[in-house]
């Protein structure tokens, strides 16, 4: 999996981000700005601090760290360039079995 090697920050909750294996580009972040933690970014100082953490997360110090793979996708729109995304993991008792009724809407679960 490529990791990222230099990361910078932009203007508006963005990042220019470039990774091991050539890809490069602006990311933005702004669908997370001002929500929870990312708080922290209101303060386009803080924002600035941007840097790869030692595991290739892309991190604001110790309050927070985005995944490295999460970044790739969106730069990319690629979960690896020989990989597709993993197939969600659910159990059997998460799955529900539905009746399709006759104008083809679900109908109530089956027992």
């Amino acid at each position: 999996m490529p990791v990222p090697i230099e990361v910078r920050a932009l203007e508006r909750y963005r990042i220019w981000v470039r990774y091991s294996d050539g890809a490069e580009g602006i990311v933005d972040l702004s669908d997370l700005a001002g929500r929870g933690v990312f708080i922290l970014w209101d303060d386009e100082q803080e924002f600035r601090k941007v840097s790869i953490g030692p595991g290739g997360e892309i991190t604001w110090g110790d309050q927070i760290d985005l995944c490295p793979d999460a970044i790739y996708l969106r730069l990319t729109g690629n979960w690896t360039l020989d990989k597709n995304p993993p197939a969600p993991v659910i159990s059997r008792a998460q799955c529900r079995t539905f009746k399709i009724s006759q104008s083809g809407r679900e109908a109530a679960p089956e027992p």
